[in-house]
């Protein structure tokens, strides 16, 4: 399965489901980020973190471990 970690700079993704649990799933879901939703990868820095993604028209960075817990396709 593809996550957001794979995704590639200038991609539009769609959330298939959130694999973290208890407060990494509730911080990731506080940015907007829920099953269903279209994320679009702006930039990722030069070791891979943070990866800059717009959700729902913000522009938000996502930590590299929780873009990890993010599956896309």
């Amino acid at each position: 399965m593809k996550t957001l970690r794979d995704a590639a700079v200038g991609e539009t993704v769609k959330v298939v489901k959130l694999t973290g649990h208890g407060p990494v799933k509730r911080r990731i879901m506080d940015m907007g980020i829920t099953k269903g939703i279209d994320v679009y990868v702006r930039k990722v820095a030069p070791l891979g973190d943070p990866v800059e993604v717009t959700v729902r028209g913000y522009e938000l960075s996502v930590r590299k471990a929780d873009a990890e817990m993010i599956e896309v396709e």
